[in-house]
């Protein structure tokens, strides 16, 4: 097989194009990171791509890892058959040499960026190639998920500062509780096969009515988190027209989705929540900008 299209397969493999899910939310962080800490919205350029490789390598690595590792999980699903290693696209190895290459990537980024981001690693390590095995013991795995993503938005802010702050943990949350909601969402897709082949998920233990709710009380929490990130940023009301957009995307990411009829769960997982991660990075970028020109 040529470059490009062994690129393409490797690109397939780990879903590259969803990296834009984390990726805003670690950019807002830099950037209210750099308005709290220097009083501008840029934090320089270094920051920027040290923070764009780190962050895509930790997701390249996390896919990677949850592929091969799910292999014989995803061989037996039929929704799942398809994907490059239990399709035989990409080998075992090819797929956890391409896990060894981001970690090591995404270990010299976080090495040009503070001593913090480097002592960080091995926790996040833990955390991205955990998840996979989670589902296989707790229906709580939306949570590891959450949590793993999450640590993209703080460790936007964590590249600048070089220390926590209550911003931080703030944008942690919000995407904590972001991913929880979108994550059930998808899972009520493999409901059924989840319960037959013991796999744990909150709609193989809850049903896809409760877990839609579950949902949906998650994605209420992270509107009311996405207003209090303003107020600990001391943010503008350009953030706070965006928080009201995102809001409105989370709404009708629900209203689209029901037990009934999960046909556009597709839609509400990656279109929805493409552009609310899109209008969250939009809204920190107005308003940072228009406190350092104000």
């Amino acid at each position: 097989m040529s470059v490009a299209p062994r690129l393409k397969t490797y690109l397939d493999l780990v879903k590259f194009e969803h990296t834009v899910f984390a990726l805003p939310f670690a950019y807002a962080g830099m950037l209210l990171a750099s308005m709290t800490q220097n009083g501008t919205g840029w934090p320089g350029l270094g920051v920027v791509v040290w923070v764009t490789v780190a962050m895509a390598a930790a997701r390249t690595a996390a896919m990677g890892a949850n592929r091969v590792i799910d292999r014989a999980i995803d061989a037996r699903n039929p929704r799942t058959a398809g994907r490059e290693v239990p399709a035989g696209k990409v080998s075992p190895a090819q797929a956890w040499g391409l896990v060894v290459v981001s970690l090591v990537v995404m270990a010299f980024a976080a090495a040009q960026l503070n001593p913090l981001c480097l002592a960080l690693l091995p926790l996040a390590v833990v955390f991205l190639i955990g998840y996979p095995y989670t589902k296989r013991f707790t229906w709580l795995c939306h949570v590891w998920l959450g949590i793993t993503d999450g640590a993209a938005a703080a460790g936007g802010y964590v590249a600048v500062t070089g220390h926590f702050a209550p911003t931080a943990w703030v944008l942690w949350a919000v995407v904590i509780f972001w991913m929880i909601g979108l994550d059930v969402i998808y899972a009520t897709l493999d409901r059924d096969f989840d319960v037959k082949h013991g796999i744990k998920s909150i709609p193989a233990r809850f049903g896809i009515p409760r877990a839609l709710k579950m949902a949906a009380a998650s994605h209420a929490l992270t509107f009311a988190l996405l207003l209090l990130v303003g107020v600990v940023a001391g943010a503008s009301g350009w953030y706070y027209l965006a928080a009201v957009a995102m809001g409105a995307i989370l709404l009708y990411e629900h209203r689209i989705v029901n037990p009934d009829d999960l046909g556009r769960v597709n839609v509400a997982f990656f279109d929805a929540n493409m552009w609310l991660a899109l209008t969250m990075l939009a809204g920190v970028i107005v308003d940072v900008t228009w406190r350092t020109l104000t």
